[in-house]
């Protein structure tokens, strides 16, 4: 029986291929539909809206952080799919104890092509994870170079106002649209208060649309402290989802070079 290591160092056991999946992560959701898992995965959480028709058929087990635990065993799963920092050690934990489940951890590009040929072992769909990890590289590599590169703030939370760091996947997606993020010295959330904002007086600052769903009224409140700011909302999804949503990352990333140059 062959054992596999997950991304946080875990080891797990599978008889054969995955046929009964749970997935805790959308991400991840999203990458084994375009992988070709229909009928593998029988359970999802509440967040994972992507494909439309596995949120409305799908039987949901709760949230990100919030997993019914009960219900991801009555569907008897052979796998679930964790991530370290999207859902809670505890329950992942507890779940381990009667069902083999495999945690990603995802800071930058090599971690996701880690995973993707991961999850193409683990389910028995190696060749589809090959052929979606070489769409993904293609992609990315038709990025043309930022004319110029703009010193950028990125949001994700208010009260407190908390921005993605250094070491976020976040930061690697700005860095590939020619951002430069102004807390690359920073780990993982850090929170920011109105004068430490004003302080880095960033050439750009992104809204984004999650996890906390930034408004008008929000940007209006950050341009009073940030003049000669360049306010953008942003898709979060977009700088957030790994996997299969990477295929149209780089689309997203040109355009909003283009919407850059028009506002500056």
């Amino acid at each position: 029986m062959p054992f596999f290591t997950d991304q946080t160092g875990r080891y797990i056991q599978l008889q054969a291929p995955a046929r009964r999946i749970v997935s805790l992560v959308p991400s991840l959701t999203n990458t084994l539909h375009q992988l070709g898992l229909e009928d593998e995965v029988v359970g999802i959480t509440r967040f994972c809206v992507h494909p439309d028709n596995w949120y409305r058929t799908k039987t949901r087990i709760g949230g990100t952080k919030d997993v019914h635990i009960d219900q991801v065993l009555q569907l008897q799963p052979d796998l679930v799919l964790a991530n370290k920092e999207e859902n809670v050690k505890e329950q992942i934990d507890t779940l381990n104890l009667q069902v083999p489940v495999w945690t990603s951890d995802i800071s930058n590009m090599a971690d996701t092509v880690h995973m993707i040929h991961a999850l193409g072992q683990l389910t028995g769909k190696t060749a589809e994870a090959m052929q979606l990890v070489s769409r993904i590289e293609t992609a990315f590599a038709s990025l043309p170079a930022p004319i110029r590169r703009y010193r950028s703030l990125y949001l994700i939370w208010r009260n407190p106002y908390m921005a993605a760091g250094g070491d976020t996947f976040i930061h690697q997606m700005l860095q590939a649209g020619g951002f430069d993020n102004v807390l690359v010295d920073e780990t993982r959330y850090p929170s920011l208060s109105s004068e430490q904002i004003q302080e880095l007086q960033p050439d750009l600052l992104f809204l984004s649309s999650e996890p906390y769903p930034f408004k008008a009224i929000h940007a209006e409140e950050l341009q009073q402290l940030l003049p000669q700011t360049c306010i953008l909302f942003v898709n979060g999804e977009v700088f957030s989802w790994y996997g299969a949503s990477l295929l149209h990352t780089p689309d997203y990333l040109m355009q909003l070079q283009k919407d850059v140059i028009s506002f500056k």
